[in-house]
Order: structure tokens, then C-alpha cells, then sequence
């Protein structure tokens, strides 16, 4: 079981690379930094939430762990 230090730090980790992506993408469509980065930012929020309590409950989940 990770963790919650370890969750949060791969939270982290994964946060730079995908609002890296949403920036890329928000302004490939938009051609607009400001556009792209406002994206990004309420991506970022969101999502590094949405993830960090997704894997502490996926650590309470013994379903298919072998000990």
C-alpha cells in the first residue's frame, strides 16, 4: 500500500505531464496563451484532486493484490 506521502508525490508527477498536455492542446485550438494557460490552471485544480482521492481509495481496495 502506498502511502499518502508517496500518492501525493506521484499526483504531482502526474499533474506537470498531463496539464503540460492540456496546455499544448488548449493552444493548439485556441492559438491563445492566456486561453491555453486559464485552461490548464482549472485542469490542474481539478484534477490533481480528483486524482489524489482516486488513489487513496484504490488503496483500500484489496481487489486483485497479491500478498
Amino acid at each position: 500500500m502506498d502511502t499518502a506521502k508517496r500518492s501525493l508525490i506521484k499526483t504531482i508527477s502526474w499533474r506537470i505531464t498531463g496539464s503540460g498536455a492540456t496546455f499544448g492542446i488548449g493552444y493548439l485550438i485556441s492559438g491563445n496563451f492566456l486561453v491555453a494557460g486559464s485552461i490548464a490552471s482549472i485542469q490542474l485544480l481539478t484534477n490533481t484532486i480528483l486524482y489524489f482521492v482516486h488513489e487513496r481509495v484504490w488503496n483500500k481496495i484489496t481487489w486483485g493484490q497479491q500478498e
